[in-house]
């Protein structure tokens, strides 16, 4: 969990009171779900995406990528575990 200031956000012009809410799913180095709708999620994603260095960790599971109303952002790995790995 990643504490971001909101007062950053408001000097850009980019915070609302409520502040942002959005999910980003990966998976294998792709985005999953439709973020045409909120240029931030949208921006972090493609700029996540053009970093060799994220990428690479990216395409070897699936991860979300969230941000909540208290400006808290989280990344998850969701990768399913294989069933050998297990017990």
């Amino acid at each position: 969990m990643l504490e971001l200031n909101r007062i950053d956000f408001e000097r850009a012009g980019t915070g609302r009171k409520a502040g942002y809410k959005f999910l980003i799913e990966f998976a294998l180095g792709r985005t999953v779900n439709v973020l045409s709708g909120i240029p931030l999620a949208k921006d972090l994603a493609d700029t996540m995406l053009a970093d060799v260095a994220i990428k690479e960790i990216l395409v070897k599971g699936n991860y979300e990528v969230a941000l909540n109303t208290r400006f808290q952002l989280s990344i998850k790995n969701v990768t399913p575990v294989a069933p050998a790995e297990e017990a």
